[in-house]
Formats: structure tokens, C-alpha cells, sequence
């Protein structure tokens, strides 16, 4: 650890930056619109009807919401349509105008792909396939086009995803796949051009149409801190406009909390110009989800710790500034099986109970990543020289810091390098 109090230019920016940055709390609920179409039973916990998911989630303060967008979800297979596929630009226009005129940030997930895109597949979608142009310059004119129509209609995005954990690259069968995937070397510089041309196109568009949303470059591999570093700083060294750190992490894929904030601090150590977002998360409360211990007991207990361990972790770092649970609103309470259902399957990692179709603890406890423990939040203005402890940047008292960053400590902002 070094330590410094000579402040730049360049850090001056950096500390307005971090303490001015929004906090967002929320889930993906991409699938609410389609639950509800089909009668689910919403249950706050003591067993009220909620009649309006949007006010529920207010009140439990959140203030952000996800939305996937697909290109053309009709053509995707039976099975994945079952898995949830559908998300098509009107569904989404109408999704997020009703997240903003409820208040919401809303967050903008493009998959660039007619179905799942992730670390197992990211198939170009057939739009895509048939023009001109090629698909890794063509991205630039349906970012723009999509991002238009949501401007039209009310749903401007606060924060833009531009791909869908693309920890390996997008567009698999473009050339924007990037080689080897089972070693982090020997990349040719051609896919990595192709790719980082995607990137920068659709990151135009975003910049073009809604200059005030941030850009995140969407990762999974929280679990791999070398490879998912290497992964960023390749597309500093190709110089990609964006914004803000994605991460998924998963316990019951990603390994421990000790892991995610290891590479945490490694992204405010490598890339301290950048905000930090786990993006997608979610711990299951009954039955196994994945094929690893997920290190929490399946019970809402065992959910709701993890979710209270997880937002005191991410409130240690400065940088981290967003946090959203994946399928929150899965519930299929109260839905004949065989016509009801939305999913072939239950999802038992959501915040409600499939089986009583009730909200869980743990849904509450995510506004603890915005309003922290107030107990300890002071104005740092003023502070009393011979007051031995750390704050960071933000009024949270802090252990004497190890992590790079900017703090405050006997009224004077300290930087650690």
C-alpha cells in the first residue's frame, strides 16, 4: 500500500466522479409482464395481495429495474420460448415506459442475439444475417434504431448493456468469437478486432441517441480474477468507450463472496476510472440450483444472509454502484401447471416462493446497498482532525484501507495506490 495526499487533476475528477455516482438496487424482471398475463398469486409476506409489483418493489427501495431485449424472439426454439424468450422491442417499449413512469432507472440488457445469449452461446441473430453489411457494423444501426424507438415512447435507458455476458466474445458465428475460450491466450487480433468494432459501434449508437445513459461491458467470470482483468484491459488496450464494470456472480456458479471481492479489487485497482455493477445475482432459498454448494443453507434464512453478506461486501468498495437480482419475480404460485405455467421449470432462486407465493426476506434487504448502515454515515465536512478513522468517500467508516482508492481520514482525502 502506498499512500498519497498530493491530489491531481486527473484524481480530483476521479473523487467527483465516485461521489456523485448513483446507487441502483433492483432486479431483471423481465418475465413480470408475462407472470402476470397468467394470474400469478404476489404475496408480501405476511400474505397481502399486492396488486401493483412495481409500488411493492418501491417500497422494499429499489430503484432500478433490468429488461432483456432480444432481436427476434420468434425464433427461437419451443424449448427456449418455454425458458422465458420473448422479449421482443415492443415488449420492451411498453415494459419500460411502465419502469420509468414508475420512477424507475431503467437498465437496458441488449442480448444481440434471437435467444439466450451467454457464455454458452451468443448466435447472431438472423436480422443480422441478412444485410450488407456485416453483423459487427450493422450492430450500430439496430442499437440505434432500438434505442430511438424506446426514446419515442417513454422509455429512455438510464444504463445500457451493450451484450449479455460476453466474457468470450459475441456474435459466434460473425467472427466476433473469440479463440480458445479454455485458455486466456493466443487470441487472433482479427476476432478481437471484429469484436471490439462491435463494441465500439453499438457504443456510438448508445452515446448518440442517449448521451446520458452509462455503457456496461457485461462479464461472467467473476470466478476467474486473471482472466476476466485480462479481459478488460484488452479492451483498454483497443480503447472501447463505456462506462461501467457488469459482473454476474451466482454463488452456486462463481465460487464465495471472498472470490467475487477479490476480483472486485482488482477492477478498482486496474480500471479505477470505471463504476462497478453485479449486474445479475441470486442465491437460491429451496432446492439446489447449479451443480455447486452455494455456501448458504436453502431456506429464506440461508437467502436472505447471503444477501446481507453480499451488500456489506460490495458497500467496502467505492466503485461498486449498482446491484440487481436475476428473476425476481418468478412465481408460480397458483398456476394450473398444465395451462398456466410460464416456465417449464421452477426457478427457486427468485425472491418469491413458488409453493405459497409469498416475498421473501431477502427482497428487503437489498435497499441496504443504498442506504447502508446509517449509523455510520457522517458529513465529512468539517471533520475533526484528530478523529482517528477512515471514511470512504461516500460516509461509511472503513478499516485502514488496502484497496486503491480515495478516502478521508483527519479531514483530508487520502489516496491509496
Amino acid at each position: 500500500m502506498r499512500i498519497g495526499r498530493t491530489i491531481s487533476t486527473a484524481l480530483c475528477a476521479l473523487f467527483a466522479l465516485c461521489a456523485s455516482a448513483q446507487k441502483y438496487v433492483g432486479g431483471d424482471i423481465s418475465l413480470l409482464p408475462t407472470y402476470e398475463e397468467h394470474g400469478a398469486n404476489y404475496m408480501t409476506q405476511d400474505g397481502t395481495r399486492i396488486t401493483n409489483m412495481l409500488d411493492f418493489y418501491k417500497q422494499q427501495g429499489w430503484n432500478a429495474m433490468r429488461v432483456r431485449l432480444f432481436v427476434d424472439p420468434s425464433r427461437a426454439t419451443a424449448a427456449e420460448k418455454r425458458q422465458g424468450v420473448r422479449q421482443d422491442l415492443d415488449y420492451v417499449k411498453k415494459l419500460g415506459k411502465r419502469i420509468k413512469d414508475a420512477g424507475f432507472a431503467f437498465l437496458l440488457d441488449f442480448h444481440y442475439s434471437d435467444t439466450w445469449a451467454d457464455p454458452s452461446q451468443q448466435k447472431t441473430p438472423y436480422l443480422f444475417k441478412q444485410m450488407d453489411t456485416p453483423a459487427y457494423e450493422y450492430i450500430y444501426d439496430y442499437t440505434r434504431n432500438c434505442l430511438n424507438e424506446l426514446v419515442k415512447s417513454g422509455a429512455t435507458p438510464d444504463l445500457i448493456q451493450t451484450g449479455n455476458e460476453i466474457s468470450w466474445g459475441m456474435l459466434f458465428d460473425s467472427n466476433c468469437k473469440l479463440e480458445n475460450n479454455s485458455a486466456w491466450t493466443g487470441y487472433k487480433d482479427t476476432n478481437w478486432n471484429t469484436f471490439t468494432t462491435a463494441l465500439k459501434n453499438a457504443g456510438k449508437a448508445c452515446r448518440e441517441v442517449c448521451p446520458d445513459a452509462k455503457i456496461i461491458i457485461h462479464t461472467e467470470q467473476a470466478a476467474n480474477t486473471p482472466l476476466v482483468t485480462d479481459f478488460y484491459q484488452r479492451l483498454a488496450n483497443y480503447n472501447v468507450d463505456y462506462d461501467i464494470i457488469g459482473t454476474s456472480y451466482y454463488p452456486y456458479f462463481h465460487s464465495n463472496l471472498n472470490q467475487l471481492e477479490k476480483t472486485i479489487t482488482q477492477f478498482e485497482s486496474k480500471f479505477p476510472d470505471k463504476q462497478i455493477m453485479v449486474v445479475e445475482t441470486g442465491c437460491a432459498y429451496h432446492y439446489k440450483v447449479g451443480s455447486n454448494d452455494q455456501g448458504y443453507p436453502l431456506t429464506y434464512e440461508g437467502q436472505r444472509r447471503f444477501t446481507a453478506d453480499l451488500v456489506t461486501m460490495l458497500n467496502k468498495h467505492t466503485h461498486v454502484t449498482g446491484l440487481f437480482w436475476w428473476f425476481p419475480e418468478a412465481n408460480e404460485y397458483g398456476l394450473k401447471w398444465e395451462t398456466q405455467r410460464v416456465t417449464d421449470d421452477w426457478y427457486n432462486a427468485s425472491l418469491f416462493d413458488n409453493q405459497t407465493g409469498r416475498a421473501l426476506p431477502a427482497t428487503a434487504e437489498l435497499r441496504n446497498f443504498i442506504t447502508g448502515d446509517q449509523a455510520n454515515v457522517k458529513t465529512l465536512e468539517n471533520q475533526p482532525t484528530d478523529d482517528p478513522r477512515w471514511y470512504t468517500i461516500d460516509g461509511r467508516t472503513t478499516d485502514k484501507p488496502s484497496a486503491p482508492g480515495i478516502y478521508i481520514h483527519k479531514n483530508a482525502k487520502v489516496i491509496v495506490k
